[in-house]
């Protein structure tokens, strides 16, 4: 119920604020059984490295936590339950030249507010293309590059963020748009970009778990109150993917610091149940909750045999 004062004042409703993604995620792996809270990476500082020229005459490339669909590793389309089997766990690049067919089933974005129908919501290359065509940057590097999401912030640190800046030099990449998913995309998305500016290349990562990216010291970002799954915009909405972007390069553009957080002015819905929703343990029955516990236990085992074999 609103308080009569809020009305008078007109305040927001409280459940307008950003949701907390780390809390969320702490009772919900105590419900299904995990006593230990995982611990998200945090940091009070962040590097930061300003654009070495004009966005007009730099080369921007993206990082996604998108998967390339693959027909052999079951449901991944507009829907789909969570499908652990399509996951990646070493990064891998794409022909910025060629179309690409990226889902999100493997990672937990908001399945009951948004359907991941568009990857443009998650996927902003044909967009930056636009721009590149309209010289608005210089040029769209000659690959993309997805970025594993990974529980293990050393992996992601001391792994995956390195190959993601050999292969960013190796294409003369001088500006990042990181676009992350799930609340731990979110995470390994601010580690790759932590790594990157302290490199030499501006980033700026696109996102909507504003607590894990904050958390983390991100050197740029651009909050969206959209649930998960939605980073580069709303579903269906080109206007909005356009403007989206083009906020999130005004920020490489402009930031005066490190730990810049801008937040988009676009609203999801007057509806902001979806914030109650998400991976909500009081609105899970038992059965389920045994379920998912299981089904992590198994993804879990998977990921330690991959891992296995990589080293």
């Amino acid at each position: 119920m609103t308080a009569p004062t809020d009305d008078r004042l007109g305040f927001a409703p409280e459940s307008d604020a950003p949701l907390s993604y780390m809390a969320r995620t702490r009772d919900y792996y105590l419900a299904i059984g995990y006593d230990t809270p995982y611990r998200w990476a945090h940091y009070t500082s962040a590097p930061f490295h300003p654009l070495r020229k004009p966005l007009a005459q730099s080369r921007v490339t993206v990082v996604t936590t998108a998967a390339p669909f693959d027909p052999a590793k079951g449901d991944q389309g507009p829907g789909a339950p969570y499908n652990g089997g399509a996951k990646f766990y070493s990064v891998y690049d794409g022909d910025t030249s060629a179309q690409h067919d990226l889902r999100i089933s493997h990672i937990a974005y908001d399945r009951a507010h948004t359907s991941a129908e568009d990857s443009g919501t998650w996927f902003p290359l044909p967009q930056l293309i636009r721009l590149a065509g309209e010289g608005r940057i210089g040029a769209v590097g000659p690959r993309f590059f997805g970025a594993p999401t990974n529980r293990s912030q050393r992996v992601t640190i001391e792994t995956d963020a390195p190959e993601i800046l050999a292969r960013c030099r190796t294409d003369e990449i001088d500006a990042v748009v990181l676009v992350p998913n799930c609340p731990v995309c979110h995470q390994t998305v601010s580690l790759v970009a932590r790594h990157l500016e302290a490199n030499g290349i501006a980033t700026v990562v696109m996102g909507c778990a504003k607590d894990i990216v904050e958390h983390a010291a991100a050197p740029r970002f651009l909050f969206s109150d959209f649930p998960l799954g939605n980073s580069a915009g709303k579903p269906h909405d080109a206007a909005s993917q356009a403007f989206t972007l083009e906020l999130a390069l005004r920020i490489l553009e402009s930031s005066p610091a490190a730990r810049t957080t801008v937040q988009s002015p676009l609203q999801w819905s007057d509806d902001h149940g979806w914030k109650r929703d998400y991976s909500n343990p009081a609105m899970l029955a038992p059965e389920e909750l045994a379920r998912r516990r299981a089904e992590f236990d198994a993804q879990k085992a998977i990921a330690r045999q991959v891992r296995g074999k990589q080293v």
